[in-house]
């Protein structure tokens, strides 16, 4: 059995991935191999795609997808060189491209990528960055699957642990508001209904418009703001609390564990 794609976990993002591929036309179900060691999961996976090889184990396959938890991805490194895997996409949080290489092949390919939870709805965010041996072509492959599942930037390696302190952590922060604003709309008398339908649509709303006219937050904030208004008066109070120095900090202890986790 060789595999255009052996997939390396099939938990959420790993089937995010696998999703998205089929959907947009990457590869067929039968094309592709998921090895998952939670029989729950394959057997979810086997009915979600029919046709997809399911496995506990490693298959023969050239080239891979890494989504597996940190502290075993070396040891699957190891099995994946043994059944002639030659090119590995991880998304591993935190693992930086040359500890695989160090356990695979010495001309093998890692290309290491930090994509966020959005992916699961097609909405997501990665950036990318290639290893030792990785070439422009490596680059393009592995763009062109996380690119199922959202958009795709490509940055040095060096990067990558910001990049998981923002985006890849990034929707956590999010829902954290999420929760906050609908908590607080009932607390000021809505039904939680009308108050989760309001902040989500406020969310999507905002997000959409600065995405689409380019301007700068600051900007933007601005003119929702009138000089002694409502929202001057609750913007007063998030900066006495210190919000904006909560969220920068909060960043930051993000990407300072992105790094211990590739120690």
């Amino acid at each position: 059995m060789s595999a255009k794609l052996l997939i390396v976990g099939g938990g959420a993002m790993g089937a995010a991935i696998l999703g998205g591929l089929v959907d947009s036309g990457w590869a067929s179900a039968t094309d592709l191999v998921v090895c998952e060691l939670d029989a729950e999961r394959r057997a979810a996976l086997s009915a979600a795609h029919p046709g997809l090889v399911v496995v506990d184990a490693p298959v023969e396959a050239e080239d891979a997808l890494l989504a597996v938890k940190p502290d075993a991805a070396e040891g699957v490194c190891r099995a994946l060189g043994k059944v002639g895997v030659r090119r590995v996409l991880s998304i591993v949080a935190g693992l930086a491209s040359e500890r695989l290489e160090a356990v695979l092949p010495s001309e093998a390919v890692v290309i290491r990528s930090m994509p966020n939870t959005p992916a699961l709805v097609g909405a997501g965010v990665a950036a990318m960055a290639g290893g030792i041996n990785a070439r422009s072509a490596d680059l393009d492959w592995a763009e062109g699957i996380l690119a199922a599942v959202g958009t795709v930037v490509r940055l040095p390696e060096r990067q990558l642990d910001a990049v998981t302190g923002v985006s890849g952590s990034g929707p956590a922060y999010v829902f954290l508001v999420a929760e906050a604003m609908i908590e607080a709309g009932v607390m000021a008398g809505l039904t939680r209904a009308v108050s989760r339908t309001l902040v989500v649509a406020t969310l999507l709303g905002s997000a959409r418009l600065l995405d689409e006219t380019g301007d700068d937050p600051a900007t933007l904030r601005a003119a929702v703001t009138s000089p002694g208004g409502t929202t001057a008066a609750g913007l007063r109070t998030l900066e006495f609390k210190a919000v904006r120095s909560a969220f920068i900090e909060a960043v930051a202890a993000a990407v300072e564990r992105s790094r211990q986790l590739g120690r």
